[in-house]
């Protein structure tokens, strides 16, 4: 047993290292991709702690939260579970934090409002289980240096959540948030979007979230042997140390991968899309006035855009798809030769807002 054990972990390891990237992280930062929700059967999950750890090491995931429920405990009768910490120690001595980061984090578990909040690089989850009152864990979470985020505040949920799946703020949140006491907003969670909790997180300047929530198989619920993946927050920072995550996810560097979909605020998603999507001329068509660019898309999203120049395409309608790390060719009609030229795009699948994509002007020389 203890060998095919050993060859497990060891095959795991071997698909981390084998697995490219997902994006091209701009010039002087890392892009690490964190799954900050998750549950074991420490609350209402289906797997034990070392079982997270090791989903996130063969999907090259950099960093994970352990966040089971404080309040919500219903295998009690099986794991008394008398420290609410031992979810996240026991996933932590189960990898090396070099291949892994692995977070100490509770969800804080209340009826609507205020809902479900987790807390991030806590001290002690012991301290945060308060009865009766709906705020003091939140308020000991912020006594312990915790980065505190909004869960799912969309989910149709009749007693913990919003029946017509409409983000809003209710007094408590807005007293939450202009206090400082709640610094991010899952925009995505599960199998959901919200475009309504990305407009608030934008207008009220909490960082953008997108998370798993998983409590079963990331294998089967998010079908990643056939390529999927799960919602994913990609930290923008510095370094691999636990202090630059959480200065980033406090500064609100972050974007999300949810689906086909990026979404994130424009300032952090623009040099990401800048820095994976590359446009190369080939230069005139023999002696015609038919220019073909060659665009290439070095990330694991398909990039859907829609031109919005002046020109029309050879072969193409305005609207391109180019596939996870390829390249596409398009000829463009100038109808006279050019020495440069100016491509506008929409980039449809990565959302800066309500009902909102990025735009961006592509200028490149002609050879």
């Amino acid at each position: 047993m203890k060998i095919k054990y050993l060859l497990l972990l060891i095959s795991f390891s071997l698909f981390s290292q084998n697995t490219s990237k997902f994006f091209e992280a701009p010039e002087g930062f890392l892009l690490l991709g964190a799954d900050l929700h998750t549950h074991t059967v420490f609350s209402d999950g289906m797997v034990w702690p070392t079982i997270r750890a090791q989903e996130a090491l063969r999907e090259s995931i950099e960093i994970i939260a352990i966040t089971d429920h404080l309040e919500y405990q219903p295998k009690k009768e099986d794991i008394p579970n008398p420290d609410l910490n031992r979810s996240y120690v026991i996933a932590k001595k189960s990898v090396n934090e070099k291949d892994l980061i692995i977070l100490k984090g509770s969800e804080i578990t209340r009826h609507m409002p205020p809902g479900h909040f987790n807390a991030i690089f806590i001290d002690d989850a012991n301290k945060l289980l308060i009865e009766g009152d709906s705020l003091a864990g939140i308020i000991e979470a912020n006594n312990q240096g915790a980065f505190v985020f909004w869960n799912h505040p969309h989910w149709t949920n009749k007693s913990e959540g919003r029946m017509d799946g409409i983000a809003k703020l209710d007094p408590v949140h807005k007293e939450l948030i202009s206090n400082n006491l709640v610094h991010g907003l899952e925009v995505a969670n599960e199998d959901t979007y919200s475009e309504e909790a990305l407009e608030i997180a934008i207008d009220n300047n909490l960082t953008v979230l997108g998370n798993s929530d998983i409590h079963g198989l990331v294998d089967w619920d998010f079908d990643i042997p056939n390529g999927g993946h799960r919602p994913l927050t990609f930290v923008i920072t510095k370094d691999y140390s636990q202090n630059s995550i959480k200065e980033s996810l406090f500064q609100g560097h972050t974007f999300v991968w949810f689906k086909d979909l990026l979404i994130g605020k424009e300032e952090n998603i623009k040099p990401i899309i800048e820095s994976n999507i590359k446009f190369k001329s080939n230069g005139y068509i023999g002696e015609t006035t038919v220019l073909e660019i060659e665009i290439s898309n070095l990330s694991s999203l398909p990039i859907s855009l829609e031109y919005q120049g002046e020109y029309t395409f050879y072969k193409n309608s305005k609207f391109i798809k180019i596939l996870p790390n390829s390249s596409f060719k398009i000829q463009i009609k100038t109808i006279s030769k050019v020495e440069t030229i100016s491509l506008p795009f929409n980039i449809l699948n990565v959302v800066t807002g309500l009902r909102k994509s990025l735009s961006l002007d592509f200028d490149l020389k002609i050879h």
